[in-house]
Formats: structure tokens, sequence, C-alpha cells
């Protein structure tokens, strides 16, 4: 018999969103149960990257037949982490090309023997193209970073009186090219004078570094061969009532029984229910603040907020400083992020603009048939992870595109009707910094997200100019398109500790004055049409090095190190000063209470 068991936070309110009938498939987030088991393989993993001219090597010498020492020298390398920045070795901060990763590990006996068991291995990703080989045998290959893959390996574990030890190898490729998402290109420089033969650059099309590698979570988990494979939740309110829907899954028999218990954030069961479709009623449900989707007008406040790799401690930092901020929402920008993130958004409320991997997307030749496919592709792989979390409330399917060119028209046209037909109840957009008469994907979004840095790219140091061109930015936009608009992007880069009066650029006081004048011009529109604001960027970040850069991408309100520039400051009182107005619009006596109200 299989037991299903849906969570709801009932104590914030029913879940918002959620649907993705076109997907086939599930992947779903593995939990431990009475009938399901999870051994984490985080830790140190051996490593080399193939170094040889064609970066083939191993495959030609087949590495994945036998242990990784025995092909050459390894290290220690960790899991989840990006391989550029763990070894001394300068050749691995900029390896584009094939890298090696292994780990042996040690099953469970019940888990060998017990033919009723199913034994799955999950990589959380792998950027950008991975294979991989458990005892030598080929078994899985996924394209795309910073989603999840797995696959079912019973038969490889099951084979009788054989020791129960795992050998695991993971190739993984991150060369970008035209037809990977983001896409990118390689350069032959072919001056001998200059450079040694074969010598090539991997090209970049958007600004954070390219790490690489094991960056989230590898695990094996375990499940009964009869076995839920997806849970598919959409909700609505009637009245004070929450009507929670879900189709549920089943494979390996159709002999089963299923029941379904909907918990609250305390575990206790709020509604019940049978079978593999049906609703369930909650009567008396509170909506969730700050995202009071059925009562009024949403507002998004926030920051943009980077997440390739996963850490624990970093992760919980960033929340802390998200609630002392007093925020609501982010932007995954520019790929989706682990779904340890997207479980804590769940947890406190934050809401969440999905962004998928498509960034620079700059040249017309990335708008191809096969970068399309592919590209639709990665929206159901992204759909199919994050439908049921309650914090998603939109698809972003690009970042900065060449949206004024007739290809990138129908290009993300495809895409986006896609993404509709994969999750009819959300909004799909893609973020733009085109011109409002030239962008050909603008007519297909639910939302416009405008992304542009007046007084920081051009008119430098003119900060008399960006209420004005925000103006006029915002009526252009609305006018011709009438729909909702996010500033999607906006900021000034900013050395801490660099202090001028009168401002100056890279100042702290330029920050903050430019930020300054963006809030007077989002205030006139913001009970209009203007629907949110996402900074750019909540911490420094790294980018590629160029004479542009001094150390990565110095946007962010907080340093690299999570130490607030005195911008940060300015966005508290800010945030703050609008989520008490968006709690009790009618009340300011209350505006007070709501911030200490969110620490008890």
């Amino acid at each position: 018999m299989a037991r299903g068991s849906a969570v709801a936070w009932a104590a914030l309110g029913p879940l918002l969103w959620g649907c993705a009938l076109g997907l086939q498939g599930g992947m779903l987030y593995p939990q431990e149960s009475p009938s399901r088991e999870c051994k984490e393989l985080d830790g140190l993993w051996s490593f080399r990257a193939d170094f040889s001219d064609n970066r083939r090597r191993g495959f030609e010498e087949q590495w994945y037949r036998r242990p990784l020492w025995e092909s050459g020298p390894t290290v220690d390398m960790p899991v989840p982490s990006s391989f550029n920045d763990i070894s001394q070795d300068w050749r691995l901060r900029h390896f584009v090309g094939w890298v090696w990763y292994e780990r042996e590990v040690i099953l469970p006996e019940r888990w060998t023997q017990d033919l009723r068991t199913r034994v799955v291995l999950r990589i959380g990703s792998a950027h950008s193209y991975a294979i991989v080989w458990v005892n030598g045998v080929d078994t899985l290959e996924h394209e795309g970073g910073y989603l999840p893959f797995e696959a079912d390996i019973s038969n490889l574990v099951q084979v009788g009186p054989l020791p129960s030890r795992l050998r695991i190898t993971i190739a993984i490729n991150n060369t970008l090219t035209p037809t990977t998402l983001p896409p990118g290109t390689i350069q032959y420089l072919t001056d001998t004078s200059k450079y040694p033969k074969g010598y090539f650059v991997q090209n970049t099309y958007f600004d954070f570094f390219n790490y690489a590698g094991l960056q989230r979570s590898v695990l094996l988990y375990t499940t009964p061969t009869t076995y839920i494979d997806d849970i598919t939740v959409t909700t609505s309110v009637e009245q004070d009532s929450g009507l929670v829907n879900y189709q549920i899954s089943v494979k390996g028999s159709n002999l089963f029984k299923l029941e379904v218990r909907l918990l609250d954030a305390e575990n206790k069961v709020v509604a019940n229910g049978t079978g593999t479709q049906g609703q369930l009623k909650v009567p008396g449900v509170s909506l969730w603040w700050p995202y009071l989707m059925h009562e009024r007008p949403a507002y998004l406040y926030s920051l943009e907020i980077r997440g390739k790799g996963f850490d624990w401690p970093l992760l919980v930092k960033d929340f802390n400083l998200l609630r002392w901020l007093g925020a609501n929402a982010f932007r995954t920008s520019h790929y989706p992020y682990a779904e340890e993130v997207m479980q804590m958004c769940d947890r406190y409320g934050i809401v969440v603009i999905d962004e998928c991997p498509g960034v620079g997307l700059a040249l017309p030749q990335f708008f191809n048939n096969v970068s399309l496919h592919h590209h639709m592709q990665v929206m159901e792989e992204v759909v199919r992870r994050d439908k049921n979390h309650p914090a998603v409330v939109m698809w972003s399917v690009a970042n900065e595109p060449a949206s004024h060119l007739e290809s990138a028209g129908y290009y993300l046209k495809m895409v986006i009707a896609h993404t509709k037909s994969l999750d009819p109840s959300r909004p799909v957009t893609f973020v733009s910094n085109s011109n409002y008469a030239a962008d050909k994907g603008a007519p297909y979004v639910d939302v416009i997200c405008l992304n542009s840095y007046y007084s920081w790219y051009h008119d430098y140091g003119h900060l008399e100019l960006i209420q004005l061109q925000l103006a006029t930015q915002f009526e252009n936009w609305y006018k011709k398109y009438q729909k909702p608009i996010i500033q999607s992007e906006y900021g000034a880069e900013t050395i801490a500790g660099f202090h001028q009066d009168p401002p100056l650029m890279f100042t702290e006081e330029y920050q903050k004055s430019l930020l300054e004048q963006y809030h007077l011009g989002l205030d006139q529109k913001r009970r209009k049409y203007v629907v949110g604001e996402l900074i750019w960027n909540f911490a420094d970040f790294m980018t590629e090095q160029s004479p542009t850069r001094v150390l990565g991408n110095k946007k962010g309100i907080f340093t690299r190190q999570r130490q607030p520039k005195s911008a940060a400051f300015l966005l508290r009182e800010r945030y703050w000063k609008i989520a008490n107005e968006t709690r009790y619009p009618h009340s300011v006596a209350k505006s007070q209470c709501l911030e200490n109200s969110l620490f008890t």
C-alpha cells in the first residue's frame, strides 16, 4: 500500500499557485518516511580535470571503468561546490572542458537484498552537461545545469551476492555553445606570435562567473516498487475556506490504496482525502502575508539574489538579512536556485519570480531551432520541479535577450506559449532591456519586467536625470502594452568604504543617492501600474575578469561577505514602510508593530 502525504502551510494561508498538467513524470524532492530512506553523498569526492588538448583523454582511456586514481593523480573536491574556487591550481580557475568526479559508497544490505525496494541516484545539478556511470555502467546523461536529474539504479545494486559497494563516476563538461542555456562561443586564437597552438577561450555573454561542477547535493534514496512518482497541487479560495486540488501519479502497480492527509505547519491534520485526485477543503484559512493575492494588489519590493551553489549557513544568513530588510520577493537571476532555497521561501513567506538559465541570448545565432527545443525542455524541468511551491508566483523565461530581433520575437513567443501550456495558473514574463518600441517579445508576456541603469551606464554621475528618464520609460512601456510593470533591475556599483560628498560614482553616497532618486520615480507609479521593484543586487558577486570590474560586480547593498553598505539601511527603512502600508493600509497606529511581530 502506497501512502501519500501533502503538506499545506495552513498557518500562512493556502498554496497560491501550482499546476503543470502537461508534464509527464515527476521530480519530487526526496524526503525520508517509513517507506523511504535517503543517503546523502555530500562531502569529499575524488576529482581530476582532463587537461589533454582535446579534453577527451578520459573517454579515450575509459576512466570510468576503474577507480579514478588509477588513471592519474586526483585531488579532494567537496560536493556541493564549484571546482573553480577550491584549488590553488590556476588552471582550474578558468578551465573549460571535461572534469571527472568519483565517489565510492557502501549501501545498506536491505537496499541490495530486498527486491521490493527501488534505489534511485539523484544529482541536484551538474553544470552544464553530465554523464554518469555506476560501477562502470553508463547510467544517465543530462544536458543543462541548475536542475536535478535522476535514475533508477536498482538493477545495478540488486544483482545477487556481489558486495554492496558502488563506484559513482560523473563526467561534467562546462563548455557553453550557441545551443546551450546559457549560450556561449568558443574562440580559437590562432596568432602563434601571441598564443600557443590550439589556444582557445570561452566567450560568455552574461555578467557573472561561469562557475561549474557538482554545485548541489548528490544522494541516493529508496522507494517501494509501487511508489508515488508525482503530486500536482492547485489551490483556490472560497469565502474563508481554502480549496486544495490534488492529482497524484502512482507507478509500479495498479493495485494500491491511496490516502491523502493535509498537514498544517504544526503537523496537524486539517483535511483528508482518498484516491489519486480530489479536492480538500480547509475552513478558516489565513491568507499568506506579505503576498495577499486575494485581498489587494501585490507589490514586490526586494533585491536580486544570486544562488548557483548551495550552502546551508549562507542560505540561512541571506534569509535573515532579507527579514532584517523587510523584503518580500526576489527573482532567481539568472537560473533556478537550489530546491532548499525554494523551501525556505515557502517557509519564510518570500515571493519568487522563478527564472530559467535563459541569460546571454545576445547574438542572432542563439535563436535557432535546436536552442528553442532545448529552452522548452528546460522550462519543462523548471516547472516540473517547482510547480507546487507556494512561493513561486511567476515564471521568467529569459533575462535581457536580444528581443529587438525578429527571430527573438518568434523564439520568445514559442517559449512563453509552451510555459503557459505547462502551467496556465501563473503569469509568464522575461526581463527586457530593449527599447519599448522595438521589443518583439513584450506582446506575449503577462507582466513587463524592465532593467535600466540610469546615471550609471550612461549619463555618468548625473543623478538629476533619473526621475525624468524613469518616468519616460514607464509611460512609454505602459502606453504601448497596457500591462503591469516591474522594475526588475536598477542600481550602482559601490566599493564598500569609498566615501565622497558631493557623491561620486563607486562611493557609498552615490549608490544611496541613486536609489533615492529611483524611489521618488517609483513612488509616482507604484499605486498605478508599477507592481514591483527589485534592486540589483543583494550582495556583491564574482564575474569574469575585466577592466570594468574590480574583483566582481559591486552593485550589492551587502558585500560578498554579507556586511551592509550604507544603502542597506536606506532600503530597510523603505521596505518596512511599504510592508506596513501593505499589511495595515488603514491604520497608522499599527505601523510600529509589524516589524517586531515578524521577529518574535
